[in-house]
C-alpha cells in the first residue's frame, strides 16, 4: 500500500502496527469543500493513548542509543520519501482540509523541509567542556533526549505542524505520540507510513486519533513516563494543557494564538506592501496563527492601500480545492464562516465599511476575500484572531501611535512592517512585542529559523537549532582527574 492508501484505511499507528481503536468506534473525515466522505478513522480511547505511551517507552532506550548520524539518515530518507509522494500527499491535504491544491503542495514542500533540516541538526547537539574558575575540577555539559514526547497538532497545517515537532524529537533521540486534529487526521497516518518505510523503528512514532482529546491527551500527560508536551492550537486550550502538564513538571512547547499587526509606513513601497499583504492575509485562507490580523496603515497612504488591496482580492479565484486555477479553497467548516460573518457584522455595527467581499459563497464553507475599512481598534476583529480571509484596516499618524496600536494585544506571535527605511523597520522590530518580525515580507516561517511567540502566544521555539534544544535536557558533570 502507498502512504496515501494507508492513510485512508484510518487505523491507529501504535508500536509499528495498524490497529483498530480499543472501543471499536470510528470518526468520519469529510471534505469541507464538497461534503464528500473521505474515510472513517479509528476513534482512540484513553486505553489507546496509554498503549501508545507503552510503545514509546518500549522503544525509548534503543532509539536514544542510536547514533546522531543514524537518526539523521533516517530523517533524510523520510524527507526523500515525502518529496517523492508530493502530489499524492498534497491532494490528501487539500481534500481533508479544504485548502487549494497549490497551497497544499506548498505545505508539503514546507513540511518536508523540517525533516531535511533536522536530519542535519541531529549531529549538532553539542555539549561543552571547561575548567572551573577555581581550577579545582572540570565542567562538562551533555545534551540528552528529554524522553517520551506527546505532540498535539491542529487542523490548519496537518503535515507541517507534525513534521515541525516529530523532526526535532527524532533528531534528539526522543520517542513520540502524535495526536492530530480529528478534522484532518489522514495526513498524519500517511506520515506514519512514510516514517516506517524510512526505517523509523516500531514505537518511535505513534499516531492516535480521538474525538475525546481532553481525556486521551490528559491521560498521556498524567502518565509519569511522559516527559515532554508540544502543542499548537488556541491560547485557551493551551492554558488548560499547561495546567495539566504542571502535574508532572513536563517540559513544554506551546505555539498558541496570534493577532498579528501589519503596519504600512508612510514611505512604504506600495507594490511590495500589497504583495506582502496578500500573502500575510490570504495564505491558507487566513487560517493561520501567523496571518496578518490587523492592518495599521499611515493615514496618507490608506486610500492607495485599500484600493490596491481590494483590487487584488477581487481577482482571487475561490472554489473547490482540486479544481484548476483555484487560489482560495474552502475554510475548515461552515461554522467557521458563520463566526467570520459575525466579526464582519460587529465591525460594521461599529462604523466599519466593507470595501470588497463580506459574504459567504454558496451555503457551505466558502468565503469571499474581504476588506474592511475604518475599523475601530476595539472592534472584535481587531482584538480576536479572525482565522479567515478578512482584512480590517485602521490608520495612524505617527510612528509612536502605530507602535501603541501594534502592541495593544495580549498576543505576540508575529508582526509585520512595510517601509523603505530599514532604520525604521529595525526600530519597529526592536519595540514590537512579538517573537517574530517580518520587514517588507508577508511570511516569516522557515525551518531554519526559530518559530514562536511572546506573551499569550506561547512558550519555546520550533525550527532552527532552538527547535532541537526543545527536546534535549542539559546534564552537568563536575569531574576531577
Amino acid at each position: 500500500m502507498t502512504a496515501y492508501e494507508d492513510a485512508l484505511a484510518g487505523r491507529l499507528w501504535v508500536g509499528g502496527e495498524w490497529r483498530d481503536a480499543s472501543g471499536g468506534e470510528n470518526l468520519s473525515v469529510d471534505d469541507p469543500g464538497n461534503g464528500e466522505h473521505l474515510a472513517d478513522v479509528a476513534d482512540g480511547t484513553v486505553d489507546d493513548g496509554i498503549a501508545a505511551i507503552d510503545a514509546a517507552e518500549g522503544a525509548a532506550e534503543d532509539w536514544a542509543a542510536t547514533t546522531p548520524r543514524e537518526r539523521g539518515e533516517i530523517l533524510r530518507k523520510s524527507w526523500e520519501l515525502l518529496t517523492a509522494q508530493r502530489e499524492d500527499i498534497g491532494k490528501l491535504i487539500a481534500r481533508e482540509s479544504g485548502k487549494a491544491l497549490t497551497e497544499a503542495l506548498g505545505e508539503v514542500d514546507y513540511g518536508a523541509e523540517f525533516l531535511r533540516w533536522f536530519s542535519e541538526e541531529a549531529c549538532r547537539a553539542s555539549g561543552s567542556f571547561a575548567n572551573a574558575p577555581s581550577g579545582a575540577y572540570n565542567i562538562i555539559t551533555q545534551l540528552q533526549p528529554v524522553g517520551i514526547s506527546v505532540l498535539v497538532t491542529p487542523w490548519n497545517f496537518p503535515l507541517a505542524m507534525a513534521t515541525r515537532k516529530i523532526g526535532p524529537a527524532l533528531a534528539a533521540g526522543c520517542t513520540t505520540v502524535l495526536k492530530p486534529a480529528s478534522a484532518t487526521p489522514l495526513t498524519s497516518y500517511a506520515m506514519a507510513a512514510i516514517f516506517a518505510e524510512a526505517g523509523v523503528p516500531a514505537g518511535v512514532v505513534n499516531v492516535v486519533t480521538t474525538s475525546d482529546s481532553k481525556a486521551v491527551v490528559g491521560a498521556m500527560l498524567d502518565d509519569r513516563r511522559t516527559r515532554k508536551m508540544s502543542f499548537t492550537g488556541s491560547t485557551e486550550v493551551g492554558r488548560g494543557l499547561l495546567k495539566q502538564a504542571a502535574g508532572n513538571i513536563l517540559k513544554t512547547s506551546m505555539e498558541l494564538g496570534g493577532n498579528a499587526p501589519f503596519v504600512v509606513a508612510e514611505d512604504a513601497d506600495m507594490d511590495v506592501a500589497l504583495d506582502s499583504a496578500m500573502i500575510a492575509k490570504l495564505r491558507n485562507g487566513g487560517q493561520s496563527c501567523v496571518a496578518a490580523n490587523r492592518f495599521i496603515v499611515h493615514a496618507s497612504r490608506v486610500d492607495e492601500f485599500c484600493e490596491g488591496f481590494a483590487g487584488r482580492m477581487r481577482q482571487v479565484k475561490v472554489g473547490y480545492a482540486l479544481d484548476p486555477g483555484i487560489e482560495l479553497g474552502a475554510l475548515i467548516s461552515p461554522d467557521a464562516v458563520d463566526g467570520i460573518l459575525e466579526l464582519i457584522a460587529d465591525a460594521q455595527d461599529n462604523g466599519a465599511t466593507v470595501v470588497c467581499g463580506g459574504e459567504r459563497i454558496g451555503e457551505g464553507a466558502f468565503m469571499q476575500p474581504t476588506l474592511l475599512r475604518d475599523v475601530p481598534p476595539d472592534a472584535r476583529c481587531m482584538t480576536e484572531e479572525i482565522f479567515g480571509p478578512v482584512a480590517p484596516v485602521t490608520t495612524f499618524e505617527t510612528f509612536d501611535e502605530a507602535m501603541e496600536l501594534a502592541n495593544n494585544t495580549e498576543f505576540g506571535l508575529v508582526s509585520f512592517i512595510q517601509t523603505s527605511d530599514m532604520k525604521l523597520g529595525l526600530q519597529f522590530a526592536d519595540r514590537v512585542e512579538s517573537g517574530m518580525v517580518g520587514i517588507n515580507r508577508g511570511v516569516v516561517s522557515d525551518p531554519a529559523a526559530p518559530f514562536g511567540g511572546w506573551k499569550q502566544s506561547g512558550l519555546g521555539r520550533e525550527g532552527g537549532h532552538e527547535g532541537l534544544l526543545e527536546y534535549l535536557e542539559t546534564k552537568y558533570v563536575a569531574a576531577s582527574w
